[in-house]
């Protein structure tokens, strides 16, 4: 399973995510909240192994599928 995989399996638990494409800002369309960025930065660092520096913890980098991947696959190199 790739990347933008595990993110869609994730959110798939919370929100519909075949209405979802990967460019779509799930903030803006209301699918998630702030409270929900907290969940979704602890299953990236966790599902991932990765650590998610404080300067890393801005909206651009969670508020779609492709910028959480970009991120991601950023920190795995």
């Amino acid at each position: 399973m790739n990347v933008k995989e595990k993110i869609k399996v994730f959110l798939s638990k919370f929100v519909n995510v075949n209405e979802i494409e990967d460019t779509d800002n799930i903030f803006e369309k209301g699918l998630v909240n702030s409270l929900f960025a907290m969940n979704l930065v602890n299953f990236v660092e966790n599902e991932f192994n990765i650590t998610i520096d404080n300067t890393e913890l801005d909206l651009d980098n969670f508020k779609d599928i492709n910028s959480i991947a970009a991120l991601i696959e950023k920190k795995l190199v």
